[in-house]
């Protein structure tokens, strides 16, 4: 029996999920060839995540994740997204129907692909897994986000819909269009050379190919656009925050396939940046599972380490304190009112839990937030507190009028909350036995 595996020689892995399709009076899930080929070409292994029933409940088996791939497949749910600015554009019955007659092979909804891939999509936001969403991975990764997609771009763009084709079934995979690309995005980077002058004389355009009927409407609060169609649809965004392939970062959606952008009969490219999303995304997969490697490494194999220079010592004592007055807070039941100077402080112990998930086990990261939920979902807690009814009303409308990243600042501080709720019962559980 060999041995286990040298992790620092293994591959990385990048998951994908399959598409399901009827064969021969049988389902069957696929991938296109040619994100294989790429992902293989460029020094990582593609896991395939087979679209089954229950696949969803089973994802931490698939760990080690380096990477997530996410293309194509029929349209997402429309309540995973609803919201009032989609509302104000919802199809009529006669127009549903009238989008299933004209794209039967993507109007239908898979609601176990849409939880697979959703789930996956969380999984590498909250974890800093590079990701690469083409198409529907694109959508997919919007909506994780908390963006909202058009149901079906003719009818919901109105006139502006007539100055672009998105999808052409007689010319399927010759079709192109032009899209505007954005000066100082990582698209504009890639395409650098071939990217032409617009009929204006002034933005610079990119002709791309085209196989879809929906696409964002809203774009997520933390992503950056990257080029435009001439009906104004977002063809392409990214996280500014989240892209250095060098360091492991690269979260980005494509509404377009730069795979499949190939000279007629052959498979050279249209530009050789179709590759670029590719390669980039590859090389921030492998830096991705270095990091992995890196943090794995028993601390006996490691060097001693140094003292702690004055920023690293001033960044301890910051969050020494931020956790000291969030178990004041929590002793004193939610009473103590906060200054701007310790609200600082605790900014700053949140933003280090959040910088530092990497380093906790599945397990770990799960029982965290398990801890979370409890405390802000019980509502013994809630009891504790003294909260009435218009209290927590308040509170809700609040938070409703609070952006993606304030509620998330908000969450990451009752998962610290319940981490110290956790210890002092341990403690007093701890004190029980001892009196026993």
């Amino acid at each position: 029996m060999s041995s286990s595996p040298d992790l620092s020689r293994v591959l990385p892995r990048v998951l994908i999920v399959s598409r399901r399709t009827v064969r021969k009076n049988k389902f069957v899930d696929f991938v296109g060839e040619y994100h294989l080929d790429l992902i293989v070409g460029y020094g990582a292994v593609p896991v395939i995540v087979p679209r089954v029933a229950g696949v969803h409940t089973l994802l931490d088996s698939f760990e080690p994740i380096h990477g997530v791939l996410l293309c194509e497949g029929e349209d997402i749910d429309p309540s995973l997204y609803e919201s009032a600015d989609a509302a104000a554009g919802a199809l009529s019955p006669e127009q549903l129907e009238a989008v299933r007659r004209l794209h039967p092979s993507d109007a239908a909804v898979d609601h176990e692909k849409d939880s697979i891939e959703l789930r996956l999509a969380r999984r590498c936001l909250e974890r800093n897994i590079p990701y690469l969403g083409i198409c529907r991975g694109s959508q997919v990764l919007n909506v994780a986000c908390g963006g909202s997609l058009y149901q079906d771009v003719e009818h919901e763009l109105g006139p502006a819909a007539a100055a672009v084709r998105h999808i052409n079934y007689d010319d399927y995979d010759g079709h192109r269009h032009p899209v505007r690309v954005l000066p100082g995005t990582p698209l504009h980077e890639w395409f650098a050379d071939d990217l032409a002058e617009g009929e204006d004389g002034g933005a610079q355009q990119l002709m791309v190919n085209s196989y879809h009927h929906q696409g964002v409407r809203r774009l997520a609060q933390r992503f950056v656009p990257m080029a435009f169609a001439p009906d104004g649809l977002v063809e392409g965004f990214y996280d500014p925050d989240a892209y250095n392939p060098g360091e492991g970062k690269f979260i980005m959606g494509l509404q377009f396939h730069p795979e499949r952008m190939r000279k007629p009969g052959s498979d050279e490219f249209d530009y050789p940046g179709c590759a670029r999303a590719y390669q980039e995304f590859v090389r921030a997969v492998v830096a991705y599972q270095e990091k992995q490697v890196a943090a794995a490494v028993p601390r006996s194999a490691l060097p001693a380490s140094p003292k702690l220079n004055k920023e690293m010592e001033r960044r301890r004592k910051v969050n020494f304190r931020s956790f000291s007055l969030a178990k004041d807070m929590y002793l004193s039941g939610g009473r103590a009112h906060t200054k701007p100077a310790e609200q600082r402080d605790l900014d700053a112990g949140a933003e280090f839990l959040e910088s530092n998930t990497a380093s906790l086990s599945v397990q770990q990261e799960k029982r965290l937030k398990q801890m979370g939920a409890t405390v802000r979902n019980a509502s013994g807690y809630l009891n504790s507190l003294k909260l009435s009814d218009g209290r927590e009303a308040a509170a809700r409308a609040l938070m409703a009028e609070m952006t993606v990243g304030q509620l998330s600042d908000l969450a990451s501080f009752y998962q610290t909350m319940g981490r110290i709720c956790s210890e002092v019962l341990d403690r007093k559980l701890q004190a029980l036995h001892l009196h026993e």
